[in-house]
């Protein structure tokens, strides 16, 4: 392999290895999904029952729904580029609330594989002006 061929492999590997891949398909659905709303403080904790859904945007983040039309966005410190949208996520809590750093299990929806995890972040709310 030419010493050119072998320092793009290496930069590629340690990107993926970083969580540093660029995921431009992703980032423009969270964009869409956020349009016309505006970000709040950072939370590190949720409590699971106001959860009304959630969606995964592939390599990006969580999108948590809540009452009354919020959103909180979660950018996982670790694992973020394994998320896919058609993952289940499989969350252990004691207190029933979900926090910074928890660990969130991704299984794979046809297969109920165990795929790895994600180590969460803060949670950013989203919210309409006037909410």
């Amino acid at each position: 392999m030419g010493s050119m061929l072998r320092g793009v492999v290496v930069v590629a590997t340690l990107a993926a290895a970083s969580g540093a891949v660029a995921h431009p398909a992703g980032e423009a659905r969270l964009a869409q999904r956020l349009e016309g709303r505006t970000a709040g403080k950072p939370v590190d904790c949720i409590r699971l029952r106001e959860v009304r859904g959630s969606e995964v945007i592939d390599g990006v983040a969580i999108v948590y729904e809540m009452p009354g039309g919020r959103l909180l966005v979660n950018r996982p410190r670790s694992g973020a580029g394994s998320l896919r949208s058609a993952d289940i996520l499989l969350t252990r809590t004691v207190a029933g609330e979900l926090c910074a750093p928890d660990a969130v299990e991704l299984v794979d929806s046809l297969s109920y594989f165990p795929r790895g995890f994600v180590s969460l972040g803060a949670f950013v709310p989203y919210t309409k002006p006037g909410r």
